[in-house]
């Protein structure tokens, strides 16, 4: 009875092993040592059901006497071909495996060399190539949770633990492997599911990535490759011997979540209009408002033109009437020729420019039709409080208009939900501009630097914030926990004069300095940018090494982001040839 009891004893406790097991490889290798270690017999096989299940394959096969163990956590691959569950279309009932699946049936055979109803000609041959006798079989069929054959755990000679001679397996323990059994079918099931619900969440994480780039043809790849580059970087640093990274390593877990906060740091990126994220000229929207403009000069030349040629009618010299047209059309073309230069917003947009957009803009031309008809109610509404207060009248027609406007209904209102509380929840410290959109011609002509406007700007930094916040509601295992952290520090600085939260950097998790230099070298050599050429290797370098003296980016990860290579081997394999220029490294380490 005390053997009965230890063995009951060691079932648990394998038992145990088994629901802790996270590695499907142990598991099985667990499950089929367990079963060998309860009924004190000599060999065996694990089986799973094929994904189509029309086969039984082979998972593990193991024989302590002949020292074969192939399959699981051996790294021995298993040649023997699955059994098949059907034969000719009919149940396959000769092999002592699949008739067990088949049947749902425990199946004990005392001698298979005495066996009828079954073909053990492959066991014979087995002996006959290593001088084994195989003898006893105990096969089982493993039941989940589901009532669902998952595969078989079958068992071979049983040994007498006094005389090691081979005998029968015994009721006691059939009844030992079929409880392992049923326990393993359990572990398997549920190990398969944590797996698939892995895999099914990482998958909807590139699903997210990859959604959003290709929401912009301008962006697309971005959410791709920085993954990339904070791993290759990571990967440098852990394997460092540099002192400053001496404490830094990662485990299987670390490593899963510095791929997720890399695949979603930018996932904010789903509530940014593409109009805004692809802004290529000053005055582009959903479409470039360049060609209303240049329609404007257009009637300014053709008002000219009629003033010429009526004052030539009425009696005013012909000669000096088409000069003073050719002068006024140069002019014109001129002032137009400016304002387009202004709208690509390729150059830095000096006082003394705004002065002369502004000049340009105190011309008028005559519009004689109502510019409230076939316009939206929204619309409507914001040119009627315009007028002064809705009720007011509107301006007679015709009416004298500004060449450039900076309009009322250019003025679209911040909703109380876009508001940023200063005593926010999540610590963004942020200067939330007035309105949500500021459309003015004149406004974002006058935009000193690139093309985006005020407004414009807070909502491409907003994705930071929409990033954090739907990172933040996600319910995360312990080991992802600091996804929404190293995913969301992005754009902060070592400085703490970063966005959102001013967070000091030197404070964070060396992953997330990490990835503050693989987004911004990704974005220095990125090719698909409409408002930029892609720059070369030792430009972006260059780039790089003036954020590092200006305390924005972590000084020790970027030398070793140069010693090691990853810049190079980064570039090589996402680079155009034609970026790859040579790099003198020492130019751009610390002093």
């Amino acid at each position: 009875m005390d053997q009965v009891f230890q063995k009951i004893a060691r079932l648990n406790e394998i038992g145990i092993a088994l629901s802790a097991a996270s590695d499907v490889n142990i598991l099985c290798d667990e499950i089929l040592a367990g079963a060998m270690e309860l009924t004190d017999c000599d060999g065996g096989s694990l089986y799973m059901m094929s994904e189509d299940r029309t086969a039984l394959e082979f998972v593990i096969v193991w024989t302590h006497s002949l020292g074969i163990h192939m399959g699981g956590s051996s790294g021995v691959e298993i040649t023997m071909p699955p059994v098949p569950l059907l034969v000719d279309g009919k149940p396959n009932k000769n092999n002592v495996v699949s008739s067990a699946v088949h049947d749902d049936l425990t199946i004990m055979i005392p001698d298979v060399y005495h066996a009828e109803g079954f073909d053990f000609s492959g066991a014979r041959k087995f002996d006959e190539q290593t001088g084994y006798r195989s003898q006893s079989f105990l096969t089982i069929p493993l039941k989940n949770h589901h009532d669902d054959i998952i595969g078989v755990l079958q068992l071979i000679n049983a040994k007498d633990k006094t005389s090691g001679e081979t005998r029968e397996f015994t009721e006691a323990d059939r009844q030992l492997a079929e409880s392992l059994a049923s326990q393993a079918a359990v572990a398997i099931t549920n190990n398969k599911l944590i797996e698939e619900q892995r895999e099914l969440f990482q998958s909807f994480i590139k699903l997210m990535a990859n959604a959003i780039d290709a929401k912009s043809p301008y962006t697309g790849g971005h959410c791709t490759r920085v993954p990339e580059i904070t791993l290759m970087l990571a990967k440098a640093a852990c394997d460092s011997s540099d002192e400053k990274f001496q404490d830094f390593s990662l485990n299987e877990k670390q490593w899963e979540e510095l791929s997720i906060a890399g695949w979603l740091h930018d996932c904010g990126k789903v509530t940014t209009p593409e109009y805004v994220v692809d802004k290529a000229t000053k005055l582009e929207t959903i479409y470039d408002r360049i060609h209303e403009i240049r329609t404007r000069f257009e009637v300014l030349k053709r008002d000219a033109e009629i003033e010429c040629w009526k004052n030539i009618a009425g009696g005013s010299s012909r000669e000096e009437q088409l000069e003073t047209l050719s002068d006024r059309c140069r002019e014109i073309d001129d002032d137009f020729s400016f304002v387009a230069e202004c709208n690509v917003g390729s150059e830095f947009m000096a006082d003394e420019k705004i002065e002369r957009l502004n000049a340009i803009a105190e011309q008028t031309w005559k519009r004689t039709l109502d510019d409230e008809l076939g316009i939206s109610w929204e619309e409507s509404n914001r040119k009627s409080n315009g007028y002064g207060g809705k009720g007011d009248a509107k301006r007679a027609l015709p009416a004298e208009e500004k060449l450039l406007c900076d309009k009322p209904e250019h003025l679209i209102s911040r909703h109380e939900i876009d508001k940023m509380p200063v005593d926010n929840q999540w610590g963004f410290k942020v200067d939330t501009p007035e309105y949500k959109y500021n459309r003015g011609e004149l406004y974002n002509l006058s935009v000193k630097k690139g093309t985006l406007s005020e407004e414009e700007r807070y909502m491409i930094n907003g994705h930071m914030i929409q990033t954090i916040i739907m990172l933040n509601n996600l319910p995360y295992p312990k080991h992802l926990r600091d996804v929404p952290l190293i995913a969301g520090s992005h754009h902060e600085t070592m400085d703490g004069k970063g966005y959102p939260k001013k967070l000091v950097m030197n404070e964070q998790p060396l992953t997330a300095r990490i990835m503050v230099i693989a987004d911004i070298f990704e974005a220095l050599t990125a090719a698909d940018r409409p408002y930029k050429q892609a720059k070369s290797l030792s430009e972006s370098l260059r780039i790089l090494s003036f954020m590092r003296n200006d305390n924005h980016i972590d000084p020790d990860l970027f030398d070793l982001f140069l010693t090691s290579g990853v810049y190079l081997q980064y570039a090589k394999e996402f680079l155009s040839p034609e970026q790859i220029d040579e790099v003198d490294i020492s130019d751009y380490l610390s002093s």
